[in-house]
């Protein structure tokens, strides 16, 4: 069962919540150091992890999955020096994209919750351009985050690395590097906020399998499978809808 999107936006405004999507930013921009002139996309509950890219991106729009819930983003005061509304509200089994359009996309807080992680992944696959890359980002069963309520990463289905590997081998999608974030227990206090910040780098060196979250990259495979069987669709109308500099959107209508 999916979160709310206004618990989700609670968390990430939160002390916690604000380290926890650094610390995460920070493994995303080791996988992608440099995205200029990409087209990215975020399922799931993505803006914490998009706002960092967009600077460089050519376009990018959030995809929020309808038993969620949608909300504006950017917000009014993080908006300048962009237009516009970047999110859209749609089943993630139905995305309301255009075919190989996406060079990137960040999926997180989403294949945790979804019954439908087969539709979900081949969506991704037919959105993807040729050698297009995924970031999926989950909690890690072996790590303390899952075991809290407290903070997002405790609901839905917890992953080992290997799960997620074999899901996404599966659906055409080739694993290529992984990673980990969040090594403290989930800590609410300012001194141990603190502690959660300066101690990540030692807990990647010394006890990576224990990590709260997984984040694993992944690139579009050009064969095997049946692109027909996840191209030949009627994709619906968004919800809501916008991108950044939209000479030439991306989203299909």
């Amino acid at each position: 069962m999916y979160q709310d999107v206004t618990e989700l936006r609670k968390f990430y405004a939160s002390p916690l919540g604000k380290i926890a999507s650094r610390l995460i930013r920070r493994q995303i921009r080791i996988l992608w150091p440099n995205v200029s002139n990409m087209d990215i996309m975020g399922l799931g509950y993505a803006p914490p992890f998009l706002k960092t890219l967009m600077e460089e991106a050519d376009h990018t729009v959030s995809v929020m999955p309808s038993l969620q819930g949608v909300m504006r983003w950017p917000r009014h005061k993080e908006n300048a020096p962009y237009n516009g509304n970047l999110t859209v509200l749609a089943r993630e089994t139905d995305l309301p994209i255009k075919e190989a359009s996406m060079d990137r996309i960040i999926i997180v807080h989403c294949l945790e919750h979804t019954d439908h992680s087969k539709q979900l992944l081949r969506e991704v696959w037919r959105s993807l351009a040729p050698g297009g890359r995924i970031i999926i980002i989950v909690p890690s069963r072996l790590g303390p985050w899952c075991r809290s309520e407290a903070t997002p990463f405790g609901h839905g289905k917890p992953f080992s690395a290997g799960q997620v590997r074999d899901i996404l081998s599966k659906n055409m999608l080739s694993p290529t590097r992984w990673t980990s974030a969040l090594f403290l227990p989930p800590f609410k206090s300012r001194t141990m906020l603190t502690a959660l910040a300066t101690l990540e780098k030692t807990g990647q060196r010394w006890w990576n399998r224990f990590a709260g979250v997984l984040i694993i990259e992944a690139e579009k495979q050009i064969y095997a499978g049946n692109p027909a069987e996840v191209t030949q669709k009627i994709i619906p109308k968004p919800v809501i809808v916008g991108t950044h500099r939209t000479n030439h959107s991306r989203v299909k209508t």
